[in-house]
């Protein structure tokens, strides 16, 4: 059976010098087991110990996407996770970093970005079928960051186990193998069942991919982490795997969820009675396409507000901002938002003067008119809330860039982001002008930021093409007094947990 080692000490040695970067590998026996933050913890770990080191994941499906350097110089789309993965390694983000993106659009259709450029020929295709097109360009990705850098932490996707996946694999054993990455599992135990997850998982591998197994780490947990013996002891004997790590359940610990994962617990709390003081109480309309949801993770840690999502006109009663997200399927979204009936409390809810803010897709909604000439989104004509004189058309390019920009005069509600500069990204389909017809009858929307940022003349109803607005600091203080802790200080703490509940001389092992 395997044991750890004693602990050693790790240097800034660069091993890169001499051989490629070891691999450490986090799988999971499902989605949502916490191989992010996991990866996002041993990034800054490692990271902090003077190595060099890049995260990986050779394919991601999510709808929460940055904008990061491309292998040419041109802005690219990659997943969050990898994004803050790089911060937490004080590494540059780039596209190698997650090469193949899946951003779905329908139950049953994915746009396909490759190395951070949209392939529509890959989009396409079946698959199945596609897997072997793209897997020279995933390896020559995790090449080139292994000759860079002294340890590469991997993620891999759902589960290694899935067989009916497994003859079609890009992302979980065919890169373990190709890496020779040294691999935790992790499961989460708050499920319940995490023992047969993981005896599941290691047993339904191949018999020469079990020993790249060199740790079970339990996710979640509540209470007293000796009443899990003899669980972990009896595990060891059927499959030589150490537990390596018990983690607790934590709250806040202020990084995003994976594919914006949300709680649906997190609903608006009643009016306080009496004289306490009353949160900023805001309602996130969470339709089924929804995109880039974890921009709004700083205001979950901004003392003084409440986020809530909203899928229902009651959901969003007492509400002081309405926000309409970013959507990879616009059109569709909006028609969703008109079937549950929240345009017309949106639209009560600004007619009261009450704070709507539209961000990207949100933005696109808040406008009088969609066209989609050529044919980018089914439903993609119609009308929009009406909530800004505007019209937005459709184009089969994509916008993908990062930018600085300032605010100019901000009017109502939104004054305080008067003068306020701020940084961000764009990822849209579709270009937003002055509507002509209402430009020419003298209803035109106040345009706070050339081209990206538009108003009404009320001022309580702001849409903009900028992602990341809540994640800048100055934004934060001119919004609410006040600011969310640093991504840093989340990073820190989170290799603070790993360092506290691994096993000594886990960490140190796996990066030999």
């Amino acid at each position: 059976m395997r044991s750890f080692p004693a602990q050693r000490a790790m240097t800034a040695t660069p091993s890169s010098a001499t051989r490629p970067a070891r691999c450490v590998m986090v799988l999971g026996t499902s989605s949502g087991a916490g191989k992010s933050w996991l990866a996002t913890a041993l990034c800054r770990h490692y990271a902090s110990r003077g190595l060099k080191v890049a995260p990986f994941k050779a394919q991601n499906m999510s709808n929460n996407a940055r904008v990061v350097a491309g292998a040419d110089g041109a802005a690219g789309e990659i997943g969050s996770a990898q994004y803050f993965q790089a911060l937490a390694a004080r590494a540059a983000p780039d596209v190698r970093m997650n090469p193949l993106l899946l951003k779905p659009e329908a139950d049953t259709r994915s746009q396909v970005v490759l190395l951070g450029q949209v392939s529509r020929e890959l989009s396409a295709m079946p698959w199945r079928g596609r897997s072997e097109r793209v897997w020279p360009r995933i390896a020559a990705a995790l090449d080139a960051l292994r000759a860079e850098n002294d340890v590469v932490v991997i993620e891999g996707a759902g589960s290694p186990a899935e067989i009916n996946l497994m003859d079609s694999d890009v992302v979980n054993l065919r890169v373990a193998r190709h890496a020779d990455a040294r691999c935790l599992l992790v499961a989460d135990i708050d499920r319940g069942g995490a023992f047969a997850h993981l005896y599941g998982t290691w047993a339904l591998l191949p018999e020469a991919d079990r020993g790249r197994i060199h740790g079970f780490v339990l996710n979640k947990f509540r209470g007293d982490a000796a009443l899990l013996a003899p669980g972990p002891q009896r595990l060891q004997a059927l499959t030589g795997v150490p537990t390596a790590a018990v983690v607790p359940m934590r709250f806040g610990h202020g990084l995003p969820e994976e594919d914006g994962v949300f709680d649906d617990r997190a609903v608006l709390p009643p009016s306080p009675s009496g004289g306490g003081s009353r949160p900023v109480r805001i309602a996130v309309v969470a339709y089924p396409r929804i995109s880039n949801l974890d921009e709004f993770q700083p205001l979950r840690n901004v003392p003084g507000v409440h986020l809530g999502w909203a899928r229902s006109p009651a959901a969003l009663d007492g509400a002081d901002w309405i926000v309409l997200p970013g959507s990879k399927a616009t059109a569709a979204d909006l028609a969703w938002l008109r079937a549950q009936r929240l345009d017309a409390a949106i639209a009560q809810h600004a007619a009261r003067g009450g704070r709507v803010l539209g961000i990207c897709g949100g933005l696109q909604m808040l406008g009088e008119a969609l066209i989609d000439v050529h044919g980018i989104e089914p439903e993609g004509n119609g009308p929009g809330l009406g909530l800004l004189p505007l019209v937005t058309s459709f184009e089969p390019r994509k916008t993908v860039r990062r930018c600085s920009r300032r605010f100019g005069e901000v009017a109502g509600a939104w004054a305080a982001l008067s003068g306020v500069a701020l940084g961000g990204y764009e990822i849209h389909g579709g270009r937003t002008v002055q509507h002509p017809a209402m430009a020419a009858r003298g209803d035109v929307a106040r345009e706070p930021i050339a081209g990206l940022a538009w108003q009404n003349p009320a001022g309580n109803v702001l849409g903009l093409y900028l992602h990341g607005l809540f994640e800048d600091a100055a934004v934060l203080r001119a919004l609410f007094g006040a600011a969310a802790p640093s991504l840093d200080a989340v990073f820190d703490g989170l290799a603070a947990e790993v360092e506290r509940t691994f096993a000594p001389g886990v960490l140190a092992a796996l990066a030999a």
